[in-house]
Parts: C-alpha cells; structure tokens; sequence
C-alpha cells in the first residue's frame, strides 16, 4: 500500500524529498566552514553574498558574526539599489550607473537577494531590490540581439531567475523560455555544468513553488531530470563532473531533484570532493562547496526555517601560505588545434619564477620576459577564466576555449589561479573545442 502510494506521488513531491549529507570527515567538513568564517571576518575583504550564502546553509552557525557580515553586505549593496523606484515601474537612472562605472553584475544581485531570504528570519527585500534585478534581467537579455547570448551570461541570468523564485516573485513566462531555449540548443558555453546546474535549480525552484502554470510545469520539471542523467552521465572515471570546482554545483541538482537517494554518480562525486578538500582554499570556493557538504543547494532557500540553529561555529583563522625559497623553472607552451590554425605549437619557452607560483603567476612572468606574449582573463565565480592568449581569443559562438593541461595530455583540475605547477612542469595551453 506505502509502495503503491510513493508510486503516485507527483514528480514535484517526490524531488523535495530531503537528502542527508553524507557520512564523511565531519571535522574536516566542520573545519572548511570555520575557515570560511575566519575570512568572513576579515574586513580587508570586501563582503561577498556567495560566502554569506556558504555559511547559511551550514549546519552550525555564528549568528552574531553572520549577522555582523549581513551589516556589511546591506551596506555594500544600500547605494546602488537605494535609489527609488520610478511610476513605470523602472529604476531611476543617474550619471554614475549611466556610465556603467558602479553597475554590478546581474548575479551579485541575486546573491544578494539569496542571502536576504537566507537570512533568520528571512529578510523581506525592498521593493527596489526586486525591480532592479528585473530591469537588470531585460538590460541583460538586450546583449543577444548583438551577440546570442546575454550581456554577462547564462549563469548569472539563471541566477537572476532564481532568486526572484526564492522570493515568491512571478517571472515572466518569455524570460524562463530564453532559458529553456539556451539549455535546448546548447548555447551555454565552455564550462556549462556549472550554468546547466544553476537553470536547472531555477527551473526546480519555479516549478516546486508553483510559479508557473502546469503545462510548463510540465516542461521545467522534464528539462531538469534531463540534466541531471546528462550530468550523470558526463562524470569522468575519477568522479568529478565538469572539474572539481564545478562538480558541486552538479550535485546541487541531484540534490534538489532527489536523485541523491537513487544515482551512483552523486555518491561517487562527493566522495571525491571530501577527498580533495584542501582544492578548496579560497573564501569564493569554500562558499562553492561547503553547502552540498551540508546536503542543501540553493533551491533549499526558498524555504528555509530557522528554527533552534546551532550557534557553535568559531572563526578559524587562515594562515597564510608558507613561503618555499627560491624559484622554479616551468616550460609554457601555447598550442591552437583548431583547423584554421597554421601551425599547432605558437610558444615554447621556459619560464622562471618564484617556487610558489600559480599558473596565473606563470602567465604574467611570461609577459614580464617576452612582451609579445599577451593574455587575458575573465572573472568569473570560480576565478579568473582565461579568454585570450596571444591575440587567439576564446569565443563562445565558435565553440572554443583555453584547455590547461599538464604535459603530455593531463588536463588540470583546478583554474588558473588555483594551481601550483612543480620545477620543470611543462604546462599547455590548447586552443580547443567544446
């Protein structure tokens, strides 16, 4: 009778379904989210809504330092959106945003709102807040119209999406088909786990909050599990989806749909996360991680309760790397394996620089010794995402980007920034397609 009755349950009920955090370090997990506090504390660091997110979603919390860096973020974020809203219905206009000098992007709005529905209790957000990252949305969307895909991105606009879900607010029904339409026909670019899981959470959230009528119910809540066995079926032998830092945002579908209970892939992945915690040293990664550590993805928000939090949570301080004297030498080369490209290999040099040296760091000594190398990077919420190498630029619209390998044929796990070749590495930068 049980069995016959789950069996006839409706898709939207049986994916809210909660998943419990795995089984796995605890103290280390724990650890990761007192570092994450530590630098929440710092007030060098200009506050992040992604890191507030990070620590709301854990399992203990620091209500008075969260409430502190909340302080912080309305501060940050009281400027731009402070402005009034105009009898249209559009935000009022002034010299500095026209310049667009002080114009955020789309997805720190969001964050931000995120957070205020994050908040115990939720914070209801001002009236202008809301209108703003409507107007931002339609502002956004007039970049297709030149270029076929959003001023800033699909990830940040998917992100615009969902947060106005989290708070209960309408979305028009042209603005979720943009969507729909980008994921069907595969516009969203080079590292798209990370922005299929970030529309697949939006399209979950409006169809469990009822925001849409049935028949595109219908449709959300098909597109969704169909990401999320694509993203299932995409996990690499080692179980990483994407790459390391993009595998969270993988298991943030499986965990908003429910198929942690019944998909290998998700229990594979997470065990790799916890086995590569120490990947996630910076306050934009751990804010990345720590919350399908804690068995939540950002669809959790819209109805989140905050009834008897753990208040234990202490501040671990980071210590900063230790530094190893001496240099390193790195052989870079640049390689295009695209077929209107002349020759394969474009750079071959050796590059020294100091032996704790990121990648990023490799780049710029490159240019330091040989002004013609030239590159270029793209902040992203991963980090800096290289665009450009020597005038060869990653288009999105012919389907290329920068592959990192290690040689021979190794690609890196980790960004740009993030890693930290050893003397005599010889690291490749490929010009390939997606």
């Amino acid at each position: 009778m049980w069995l016959l009755l789950v069996l006839l349950l409706p898709p939207a009920v049986l994916s809210a379904q909660r998943c419990e955090p795995p089984p796995g370090p605890a103290g280390a997990v724990r650890a990761l989210s007192a570092r994450l506090l530590g630098l929440a504390g710092d007030p060098a660091r200009a506050p992040d809504p992604a890191t507030y997110l990070g620590l709301r979603l854990g399992r203990e919390h620091n209500l008075q330092l969260e409430q502190h860096y909340l302080e912080r973020l309305h501060r940050a974020f009281q400027h731009p959106y402070g402005r009034s809203v105009q009898a249209h219905g559009y935000p009022e206009q002034d010299a500095e945003l026209s310049t667009g000098a002080e114009r955020p992007q789309t997805g720190r709005l969001a964050l931000y709102l995120l957070g205020l529905r994050a908040t115990c209790p939720p914070t209801k957000p001002h009236r202008a807040l809301v209108t703003w990252l409507k107007y931002y949305l339609e502002e956004d969307w007039t970049g297709s119209r030149r270029h076929g895909h959003p001023l800033t991105n699909y990830y940040q606009y998917g992100l615009g999406v969902l947060a106005l879900c989290a708070h209960h607010k309408r979305v028009r029904e042209e603005v979720i088909r943009r969507l729909l339409e980008a994921q069907h026909r595969g516009r969203l670019g080079h590292g798209a786990v990370d922005t299929e899981a970030v529309l697949a959470l939006a399209f979950a959230c409006l169809e469990r909050r009822r925001l849409v009528g049935a028949r595109l119910a219908a449709e959300l809540r098909d597109t969704v599990h169909r990401v999320s066995r694509s993203m299932a079926q995409a996990q690499g032998p080692e179980g990483i989806i994407g790459n390391i830092y993009s595998t969270p945002w993988a298991l943030q579908v499986f965990l908003a749909t429910g198929m942690c209970h019944t998909e290998p892939a998700y229990s594979r992945a997470m065990a790799v996360l916890l086995e590569n915690l120490d990947a996630f040293g910076t306050a934009t990664t751990m804010a990345q991680v720590l919350p399908v550590l804690h068995g939540h993805s950002y669809v959790d928000i819209a109805s989140m309760h905050c009834q008897e939090e753990l208040d234990t949570l202490t501040p671990l301080d980071v210590e900063p790397p230790t530094e190893v004297p001496g240099n390193k030498t790195v052989r870079l080369m640049v390689e295009c394996a695209q077929p209107w490209c002349s020759e394969l290999q474009l750079y071959n040099r050796r590059v020294s620089t100091p032996a704790t040296a990121s990648l990023l760091d490799v780049l710029r000594a490159a240019t330091a010794q040989e002004p013609h190398f030239t590159f270029d990077t793209q902040d992203t919420p991963q980090g800096p995402y290289l665009t450009q190498v020597l005038g060869l630029e990653a288009r999105q619209e012919k389907r290329n980007y920068w592959q990192l390998l290690t040689a021979p044929s190794t690609p890196l796990l980790t960004g740009v920034a993030d890693y930290i070749p050893h003397d005599g590495e010889t690291l490749i930068l490929r010009l390939s397609e997606w």
